[in-house]
């Protein structure tokens, strides 16, 4: 190892210093002689807090300064939730390694005195930022009043109260890492809940030209999460969407078979196509692509349509 000093772009959310933090510590322990440091970078999606992403740009605008800086040789690697990580890359510029998952689960907190979200009132209030939880929620109970909810893991939680809701629903993986499993409620199953594209895992990414930083950040890449993420990548970007549509995927590897499953459906729930397919790791992204064809086929493709134009500019980041 000759390099001695690796700069790591990152947001300064509480849950994206988590994660940079984590991966500077790996790298500590692997390469003890390095000096790694942390280069804290505001987004244009960090500043612009009161308008919905779909009108700004979608969810490229939380990597983007972070994208231009590694471009002009200020950091070397970046780290991001797979979440918010676009299909398309900067020329010069990659996705390196994709790190072992967390949980890929949702979780329901609920008020006191419910027990399961199952045991929900009639027309409970639900806190979601997600389209896609909204959708899968609304399709099993539709009368449910979902209610749009933005801010870190502790605002969300405090909405319960402040905002007078019956259930508020986080990602199982931010949870964890933020340390607040004493106050974690129901997990939702993944086929009541299908995640978002990359739920729980990291992406880094890189120069293509920089071999010596790449060569010292491979351990990060951890296989079957990268066959299962790629694959549902593949599908997100077959069908043009991002998170300001009811898209979900989530692939699980055994051995080398890939079983993937995926989803598409209107903001109430009403109509929602949901398909698996299996096949080799090896084949993962083909595979990620034909589920999206399958699914077009069977009409996504409108459901898809009818959503950009009529709910797109009332949506909000799935943050956690």
């Amino acid at each position: 190892m000759s390099k001695r000093l690796l700069r790591i772009g990152t947001r300064a959310s509480q849950l994206a210093l988590w994660q940079a933090n984590w991966v500077k510590s790996e790298l500590e322990k692997r390469y003890p002689g390095m000096e790694v440091v942390l280069t804290k970078i505001k987004t244009q999606g960090d500043k612009i807090l009161d308008v919905p992403l779909a009108m700004v740009g979608g969810k490229g605008l939380f990597v983007k300064e972070i994208e231009e800086a590694m471009l002009r040789g200020e950091i070397d690697i970046a780290v991001h939730s797979m979440k918010d990580v676009p299909t398309i890359f900067p020329e010069g510029l990659a996705l390196r390694c994709i790190t072992e998952r967390e949980d890929v689960r949702d979780i329901v907190v609920l008020r006191p005195g419910v027990a399961s979200w199952r045991d929900l009132p009639q027309k409970a209030r639900v806190g979601t930022s997600a389209l896609r939880r909204k959708a899968q929620l609304l399709h099993i109970r539709p009368d449910l009043e979902m209610v749009d909810i933005r801010g870190n893991v502790e605002t969300r939680m405090r909405k319960l109260t402040d905002d007078n809701l019956d259930a508020v629903i986080l990602a199982a993986a931010g949870m964890h890492r933020l340390g607040f499993t004493g106050q974690i409620g129901e997990y939702l199953p993944v086929d009541v809940s299908i995640p978002a594209i990359g739920q729980g895992a990291l992406g880094i990414e890189s120069r293509i030209d920089d071999a010596e930083t790449n060569a010292l950040i491979d351990f990060f890449n951890h296989s079957e999460t990268s066959w299962a993420v790629r694959a549902e990548r593949a599908f997100l970007k077959r069908l043009e969407g991002g998170c300001q549509v009811p898209i979900a995927c989530h692939g699980v590897v055994t051995e080398r078979t890939l079983d993937l499953t995926g989803l598409v459906a209107d903001c109430e729930g009403v109509h929602c196509l949901k398909k698996t397919v299996s096949g080799s790791v090896d084949d993962a992204e083909l595979l990620g692509t034909s589920l999206a064809d399958d699914l077009l086929i069977l009409g996504a493709g409108k459901i898809l349509n009818e959503v950009y134009q009529h709910e797109t500019f009332n949506v909000t980041r799935e943050d956690v």
